[in-house]
């Protein structure tokens, strides 16, 4: 019976470990597909910036375990779709109007041409600037644009501040804060949760615009 018990915890402390060589494959995989997604942006000569999770990575935040995301205008997605499944990269259409997927190198990048809470996808690729990620060097979207597309999207269905915190905390030095507080006003959860920012010391109220710093009703605004 104890060997069997000793067999059976072996096995199960085995798992984790398996567990974590496929997230590192993963991982791998997705950085691989993201530099390859990335040069053939480039070669198309249309403009684009990492956006998402990798731009938050990429300016010094955690780094993402899902998916890497691209950005580029809504006039410029025909012809980028048609341009990179010319390198054999394999083009997906989902049913959603604003992104299309490119699969590659067993993962999977989207390429958004609809900014979360924005249409004005221009401005945030001009506020986009060089960086090297991974080796390649590419555009990667401002932290202040990272940080407010990440508060965009935050609502009723979809509220996860573990996704958020983190991102804030550590480019909170990088970020605009009051061009954050213009672009989300209006946005109930996105201004709780800059509320919420203040409350923990992550960020100054006084560096939030007047609507936003005025806080919620009951919060500590003004204390």
């Amino acid at each position: 019976m104890r060997v069997a018990r000793s067999a059976e915890r072996l096995a199960w402390l085995a798992v984790p470990n398996g567990y974590c060589a496929a997230m590192a494959d993963e991982q791998a995989n997705l950085r691989e597909a993201l530099k390859r997604v990335a040069t053939a942006l480039k070669e198309t000569g249309v403009g684009f910036a990492l956006a998402g999770g990798y731009a938050a990575w990429a300016r010094g935040g955690p780094e993402p375990d899902h998916d890497a995301d691209f950005l580029i205008a809504p006039e410029d997605a025909d012809k980028v779709a048609g341009l990179l499944g010319e390198k054999d990269l394999q083009i997906v259409q989902p049913p959603e109007d604003w992104l299309f997927k490119v699969f590659t190198d067993e993962s999977m990048v989207d390429v958004l041409y609809r900014a979360a809470g924005s249409s004005d996808v221009s401005s945030a690729l001009e506020r986009a600037t060089e960086v090297e990620v991974l080796s390649v060097r590419m555009p990667v979207l401002s932290a202040t644009d990272v940080v407010m597309q990440k508060f965009a999207v935050l609502g009723e269905r979809y509220c996860d501040l573990a996704a958020v915190l983190p991102v804030a905390r550590a480019l909170r030095e990088q970020v605009d804060w009051g061009l954050v507080g213009h672009g989300v006003a209006g946005n109930p959860f996105a201004e709780a949760t800059l509320d919420l920012l203040v409350r923990l010391e992550i960020i100054d109220r006084a560096d939030l615009p007047a609507s936003a710093a005025a806080g919620p009703p009951g919060s500590s605004a003004g204390t």
